[in-house]
C-alpha cells in the first residue's frame, strides 16, 4: 500500500511516499481502508517540530489525525463498528507511529474510530475530527452552559465565534446553531463574512472596527454567554468588554501570541471563567460524547461542508501530501482535504 512517512522534522519537503505492508488490527484495533484525509494545523505543526532535524518520538511517522473511509478488518473485542461500515477517524496518529490517515490501509486503537452516519460523506467525515471535536468541546465548557449538545440545548444563549471563516469557528457555528444558540461572530473582511454567514452565523461583524464592543452590545446588551477564542493575546480585551456575568471564555489556539495579560478585578467582578483546551488531552469520556453528538448533527443535516456551507475544499491526491501541508500552513481559507482512495 502506498503511505506518506517523515523521519524528520521540518518544512514539507519531509514528507516522502513509500510502498509499505498492510498490518493486521490486534485486540481493540481497526483496520480503515483511508478514502479521504483531512489535514489540519497540528499536522503541520508536528511535522516541523520546534526546530529542523528535531527528534521524533518514532524513527518514522505517518502523518494525519482525521480520516474518513471503510472498515476492512477488526481485532478482538471491538463490537462498535464492523467490516464494511463506512467511519470517521479523530486523533489518528496520537502517539502513534503509523496509524496517521496520511496512507491507504490505517490501522488504529477502535475508540478513535466512528460510524459515519448514512447522510454524510466522506469529505465530511474528514473534516469532523479535530476541528468539530474542537468546537465541540468549546461549546460545552461554560459555567450556566450544556455539558451535552442537541438541538435546543443552547437556546437563548448568545455565542461569540472569533475567527468565523476557519475550520474550528466554521464547526462552532453550524454547532451552536443546531444546538439553538444566536451566532455572533468576527472576521476579518468581506470574502470571510460570506462564508461565514454561509455557514449560519446570524451576526456578522468585522472585527477591525473601532466600534466592534459596541456593535456586539448593541445584539447582545446583556453580555454575550461563551466566547470560542482563537486569538486569545490579541481579543482579552475586547472579550472582556462583551462577556456578561458568568460567561465563559473558551480558548483552543494560540493565534497572535502566546502571552495575554488580564485586568484581574474587572474578571472578578464578572465571575468570568476561562477555559483552555487541546483535543489531545481532553480525555476518552469527553471525545465519545462529542462524537455521538457530532453524529446526531450530522443525522440533522448540520456540518456541511463545501463552499455554499462556509467551507471551501482543497483537494490534493496522496502522492502531493506536501502540497496540502503546505496550504494548510500558509492559511489557505477553507480545508484541505487529500482523496487517498476512491
Amino acid at each position: 500500500m502506498k503511505a506518506i512517512v517523515y523521519s524528520q522534522t521540518g518544512d514539507p519537503s519531509v514528507l516522502h511516499l513509500v510502498d509499505r505492508p498492510v498490518s493486521e488490527p490486534g485486540a481493540g484495533e481497526v483496520r480503515v481502508r483511508i478514502v479521504v484525509s483531512g489535514v489540519n494545523p497540528t499536522d503541520w505543526k508536528s511535522r516541523r517540530g520546534s526546530a529542523p532535524g528535531e527528534a521524533l518520538p518514532f524513527d518514522e511517522v505517518v502523518p494525519g489525525q482525521d480520516g474518513a473511509g471503510i472498515v476492512e478488518a477488526v481485532g478482538a473485542g471491538v463490537q462498535h463498528v464492523t467490516v464494511g461500515d463506512r467511519v470517521w477517524l479523530a486523533l489518528a496518529a496520537y502517539q502513534r507511529a503509523h496509524s496517521g490517515s496520511a496512507q491507504e490501509h490505517a490501522v488504529l486503537p477502535a475508540d478513535r474510530v466512528f460510524a459515519l452516519p448514512a447522510n454524510a460523506s466522506f469529505d465530511q467525515g474528514a473534516s469532523l475530527g479535530v476541528p468539530a471535536i474542537t468546537a465541540y468541546r468549546a461549546l460545552t465548557v461554560a459555567e450556566d452552559g450544556p455539558r451535552r449538545l442537541h438541538p435546543g440545548a443552547l437556546a437563548g444563549k448568545v455565542v461569540l465565534v472569533a475567527g468565523g471563516a476557519g475550520a474550528v469557528g466554521h464547526a462552532a457555528i453550524q454547532l451552536a446553531r443546531w444546538a439553538g444558540a444566536s451566532v455572533i461572530t468576527t472576521v476579518s473582511g468581506p470574502a470571510k463574512a460570506a462564508l461565514a454567514t454561509a455557514a449560519g452565523a446570524q451576526h456578522v461583524l468585522n472585527y477591525t472596527d473601532s466600534d466592534i464592543v459596541a456593535q456586539i452590545r448593541q445584539i447582545a446588551p446583556d453580555g454575550v454567554d461563551l466566547v470560542v477564542e482563537v486569538a486569545p493575546a490579541q481579543n482579552s480585551q475586547l472579550d472582556l468588554a462583551v462577556i456578561r456575568n458568568r460567561g465563559s471564555i473558551a480558548v483552543y489556539a494560540n493565534n497572535g501570541g502566546d502571552q495575554m495579560t488580564l485586568d484581574v478585578r474587572k474578571h472578578f467582578s464578572l465571575n468570568v471563567r476561562y477555559q483552555f483546551l487541546l483535543l489531545y488531552t481532553v480525555g476518552a469520556d469527553v471525545i465519545r460524547a462529542a462524537a455521538e453528538d457530532i453524529n446526531a448533527a450530522l443525522r440533522d443535516g448540520a456540518l456541511a461542508v463545501g463552499e455554499e456551507a462556509g467551507l471551501p475544499l482543497h483537494r490534493v491526491d496522496l502522492a502531493h501530501t506536501a502540497d496540502a501541508h503546505a496550504l494548510v500552513e500558509s492559511a489557505a481559507v477553507g480545508k484541505v482535504l487529500i482523496d487517498v482512495s476512491h
